[in-house]
């Protein structure tokens, strides 16, 4: 029994540190591009968009299923890194293991 509670506190001191982390990986960024840069994108720890900025010159209402494509590619390369930034931050504080329903 005497275990089980050690084991019960060092959860707890786990979870205190992922909830910790998860909150100051939502105010970090991470940016993403396509088109050679037409086409920005930042978003945080959430994996919530922040901004998209888009160049002028991409921009052509003729076109408009290029710049679609751009978007798209920009926004889930973006959420890509995020995702894998969340990643690395909380294998630091579980030492590797994999827990289901962290990301």
């Amino acid at each position: 029994m005497k275990n089980m509670g050690k084991l019960l506190k060092e959860a707890q001191k786990m979870q205190e540190k992922m909830a910790k982390v998860q909150e100051e990986l939502a105010s970090r960024k991470v940016e993403a591009s396509a088109g050679g840069g037409m086409v920005r994108v930042e978003a945080n720890g959430a994996q919530e968009l922040v901004s998209i900025k888009i160049d002028k010159e991409v921009v052509n209402s003729n076109d408009i299923e290029m710049l679609e494509t751009l978007i798209q590619a920009a926004v889930n390369e973006a959420l890509r890194k995020s995702k894998e930034m969340v990643q690395q931050e909380l294998s630091q504080v579980t030492g590797g293991f994999n827990i289901p329903g962290l990301t």
